[in-house]
């Protein structure tokens, strides 16, 4: 298929509407076509959210493309791991981090997850408002935190994340996008990002060596990825599991706490779906912790977290860039070195597969929906060989913390409290999303 165009105005007049109104833009290219070349600015990059050509980039041909140049650039933040690396030291660094995820290992972190999140609601009270994404990002971080790295280390998580909230605001400055020149003067930003940095990699490379010296195996993702060992025996180094660590602990607790956020941002507009929910959390678990176990059965919590995830993907574009001129078939033809985006926003909200696209509904999932649907109309997660690595560990989390927070609160959310989103890396709420805390069965 032949790219249509989305020329602009000017030169840069797409790339504003990009940045400031990431949402509109991807209306906009959707309203053009399934493959679009745009002009942003002095680059010219295809958009597609066609499923047979988004198949074709990242799993017939995945070979052909790297990481795009922005993601590429994020090596200067968290270093050289899995989301950013490429070819044969990813491959590796794949194989080695894969046993860390097998559904087996992270089945035994679904205590952890519950425990905290009970503990957590349970310092909430009757008509107390909160920032309900600032207290999401807390109890990831906390889980984040006992999973990835147990013990006295996990007291390090709260100084992890504050140096990373400054790397990753910096990095999200659309100034620094129009202008990557800035990031070579002396300006404070840039100083207080310097000095994040190495606060952060001082502070992983601490927690490795004192795990290299005692030698304990504390039954923790980390110790897994210590343990790992290739064909020949070697494992990782120091930097690449100081790498590894710092990619997941991003991805391991703000992807989650961004699908919580916006659940109930979602659900605070539809009592219906809201009471469904506790229908059904009531009848499996009534006041007992859930586990592992109970997964299967809280089928209606699953798809609100589908729905969620339709609606707002916590990472809501994937960039690739060609490293050889790339055949797609019926035409499309991606030169080498040319960069293509697949926005999963787009994708999620195609109404030739969501009937009332922008509409949210849970019971859409019903009857299967998902295996019903083409292979790549819904892809929170990736797909291909650079499937997310945690996929299942985020789907676990969170419909146990969403189940543990049903239980007992009811976080109430108006409308004019909703922040609109920000398109940073991930998809976050940009200001404070205030909710009202309502107990549930006498909580308090």
């Amino acid at each position: 298929m032949k790219p249509l165009e989305l020329r602009g105005l000017t030169p840069y007049g797409n790339l504003l509407h990009f940045l400031y109104d990431p949402d509109g833009f991807s209306a906009k290219v959707s309203a053009t076509g399934d493959v679009v070349r745009v002009r942003l600015g002095a680059d010219e990059p295809l958009f597609v959210r066609d499923p047979a050509t988004i198949e074709q980039i990242l799993v017939t041909k995945n070979r052909s493309f790297i990481k795009d140049r922005m993601t590429r650039d994020l090596a200067a933040v968290l270093g050289n791991g899995i989301l950013v690396s490429d070819g044969e030291f990813w491959r590796r660094q794949r194989r080695l981090a894969q046993p860390a995820f097998h559904r087996e290992r992270i089945a035994a972190y679904a205590d952890e997850m519950v425990t905290a999140a009970r503990a957590a609601v349970a310092t909430w009270r009757e008509g107390q408002v909160v920032d309900l994404y600032a207290e999401m990002m807390r109890l990831t971080r906390e889980i984040v935190g006992a999973t990835l790295f147990r013990g006295a280390a996990a007291r390090e998580a709260e100084d992890v994340a504050g140096c990373l909230e400054v790397l990753m605001n910096r990095f999200s400055d659309w100034r620094f996008t129009m202008f990557p020149g800035l990031a070579r003067l002396p300006l404070a930003v840039n100083r207080r990002h310097a000095a994040a940095r190495d606060r952060l990699f001082a502070r992983i490379d601490g927690i490795v060596a004192e795990r290299r010296r005692s030698g304990e195996d504390h039954g923790d993702l980390l110790s897994m990825l210590m343990r790992a060992r290739d064909e020949d025996d070697t494992g990782m180094t120091d930097a690449q599991l100081r790498d590894e660590v710092l990619i997941l602990f991003v991805a391991g607790h703000e992807t989650t706490a961004l699908a919580l956020s916006w659940a109930f941002v979602l659900l605070s507009g539809r009592p219906d779906a809201w009471a469904a929910l506790t229908a059904e959390v009531d009848a499996v678990l009534g006041d007992r912790p859930a586990t592992v176990d109970d997964l299967r059965r809280l089928v209606y919590t699953e798809r609100v977290v589908l729905e969620t995830m339709r609606l707002y993907p916590p990472a809501w574009s994937i960039g690739r860039e060609a490293i050889e001129d790339v055949d797609l078939g019926d035409g499309l033809v991606v030169r080498r070195g040319e960069q293509v985006w697949i926005l999963q926003l787009a994708s999620h909200r195609d109404e030739r597969h969501f009937p009332r696209p922008l509409a949210f509904e849970p019971e859409r999932w019903e009857n299967d929906l998902l295996r019903r649907l083409p292979r790549y109309a819904y892809f929170p997660f990736g797909g291909g060989p650079r499937l997310c690595i945690g996929n299942n560990f985020a789907m676990m989390e969170a419909v146990l913390v969403l189940a543990t927070i049903a239980q007992r609160w009811r976080p109430a959310i108006a409308a004019r409290d909703v922040p609109r989103p920000q398109f940073t890396i991930t998809l976050r709420p940009g200001g404070p999303l205030r909710a009202t805390m309502h107990g549930r069965g006498g909580a308090s």
